[in-house]
């Protein structure tokens, strides 16, 4: 189990009586805290702290992007897929025609319909208690008068203004026009504002999201496309329709770890925590569990990366994959040193990951994604958002269940996460970044389960990130003495800082009622509570 950072350079956990927010940037956390003031519940809470993140943290998270949630409403879990679908006309030809190996990440192709509006208004429609108006007043304000850009995001949106300058084409002018200032990013401390966004949030808003799926946006999205060499029509866009699912479990040392069926990675996490399950984690060494988690992550991501794909269309082996049978097959092939399972195909992402509990107990895992920093770098004109690229998942394999498609929703890395035990709620968490994702989730969920840390000191935990074959990223913190039992394994170790250990936040629900809750150290954000 990974040890924790220093105390001196910790955050401390926040302990909060009846209600907490907790995500990747501050002010959009004190917009939910604000929502749950005023006596709005953790799902009113949430939505509007995921609406004000599109605005504060444009390169994450967009209104043109896709959500995912779990729900507890005090008595159960429930899963939304709010992921949209590819255009009608997306044919594997189509994309082979355009000179790709591999779909592209930016541009039209990888572009599918935007499933957040949607997802705002569903999870609203449900479980929400103020009017959905009002959840849009803080990123409306953001968005028109302007904001200080927090420094991770200013670090982040540099990178993006330095790849945008090299892609051509007449569909990636806009983006510049909205988002740089003078052609250069906001710096730390610098105000941005978005009034375009901030007219479109309104239109969302007043129009419980119709207009973006059926009224002028809808109308200007399509027009951008037919313009520009784009397949997403208006009637791609009328068609989104979003779908509430059953969350998936697996058991891990009592507990019960739940994520969101495919077109998710979620069940990686699942397959993962089965096989580790039935190793004795407790009585290893540091160096031997750690090792016995990287192996297990591998296989789990060979599977996930081999079945998930659109459910509709190609529905994965859930069930059998997530057997005790199977899960003793994939834990025999762990062996005492590094493996090189089949590769993946995998990219660092671009999302949000927030979290919301409320004096009532109502609790909501949430997380939103533009994907590879502003997605496509596609914005459509006068309405100052950008359109994710989420059909970058998609294989060019025929022979995959995961082929590019028409009407197809890709895989997609971005995964919310909830923990029970007992039939009886600990709480929402999650760890946003792409392939780290799933090996996010693991770290958090072993070292609060297996080190009994608290969500804060789970997620100031050294983390490692695997790629492909033997090579294994670490954090600095890990300590030598450890990075060395790993190479002794036969693990490619490399010692670095990077944005690929994700981003994460973590609520647990107190025995006297209250909650603990931590916010990641490697991120501007913060959790709030009251």
């Amino acid at each position: 189990m990974s040890p924790a950072r220093k105390p001196s350079l910790a955050r401390k956990p926040l302990y909060a009586p009846r209600g907490v927010v907790a995500t990747s940037q501050p002010l959009a956390a004190s917009t939910g805290l604000e929502v749950l003031r005023r006596g709005g519940n953790a799902v009113d809470a949430a939505v509007a702290t995921a609406i004000t993140l599109t605005v504060v943290q444009p390169g994450s998270t967009g209104i043109g992007g896709d959500l995912f949630a779990i729900v507890w409403d005090g008595t159960a879990l429930h899963g939304l897929n709010a992921s949209g679908r590819s255009p009608a006309s997306l044919t594997l030809d189509r994309v082979r025609a355009a000179g790709a190996e591999r779909m592209p990440t930016r541009g039209w192709l990888p572009v599918t319909v935007p499933g957040a509006p949607a997802g705002w208004r569903d999870l609203h429609a449900r479980f929400g208690a103020l009017p959905f108006a009002d959840l849009f007043a803080d990123a409306v304000t953001y968005a028109a008068d302007g904001f200080p850009v927090s420094p991770m995001v200013a670090r982040h949106w540099q990178q993006s203004v330095d790849l945008h300058a090299t892609l051509p084409g007449a569909e990636f002018d806009e983006w510049a026009k909205v988002f740089t200032v003078d052609g250069r990013a906001p710096g730390p401390g610098g105000r941005f504002a978005n009034p375009d966004a901030a007219r479109t949030l309104r239109l969302i808003a007043e129009s419980n999201a119709d207009d973006f799926y059926h009224g002028g946006i809808a109308a200007a999205i399509a027009a951008h496309a037919a313009a520009t060499g784009g397949l997403l029509s208006a009637a791609d866009l009328a068609g989104h329709a979003n779908t509430w699912v059953d969350p998936i479990a697996t058991t891990y040392r009592g507990y019960d770890v739940w994520e969101l069926p495919p077109n998710g990675q979620g069940i990686a996490v699942l397959l993962a925590l089965a096989i580790l399950d039935g190793m004795d984690v407790s009585s290893a060494t540091p160096e031997q569990a750690r090792h016995w988690q990287v192996e297990a992550m591998k296989l789990a991501f060979a599977d996930a990366h081999a079945y998930v794909a659109d459910p509709d269309l190609a529905p994965a082996p859930v069930r059998d994959l997530l057997s005790p049978a199977y899960a003793d097959r994939r834990r025999a092939m762990i062996g005492e040193t590094a493996a090189e399972p089949p590769p993946g195909d995998p990219s660092r992402g671009g999302t949000v990951y927030l979290c919301a509990a409320d004096a009532d107990g109502m609790m909501v895992s949430l997380i939103q994604s533009n994907y590879m920093g502003f997605g496509s770098h596609v914005v459509v004109p006068g309405y100052g958002f950008g359109l994710q690229n989420r059909g970058t998942g998609f294989s060019l394999d025929p022979d995959h269940p995961n082929v590019a498609a028409g009407g197809k929703r890709p895989f997609h890395t971005i995964i919310p996460g909830f923990l029970t035990r007992s039939g009886r709620p600990v709480g929402p968490f999650g760890v946003m970044g792409g392939h780290m994702q799933p090996q996010g989730h693991l770290q958090v969920i072993m070292s609060t389960v297996d080190a009994g840390l608290d969500p804060q000191a789970a997620l100031d935990a050294p983390r490692w990130y695997w790629h492909a074959g033997r090579t294994l990223s670490v954090e600095p913190d890990m300590g030598e003495e450890a990075i060395e039992a790993l190479r002794r394994r036969g693990h490619d170790v490399h010692v670095e800082e990077s944005a690929n250990y994700g981003y994460g936040q973590a609520i647990w629900r107190r025995s006297d009622g209250g909650y603990v809750a931590g916010s990641e150290p490697r991120a501007d954000g913060c959790a709030v509570g009251y």
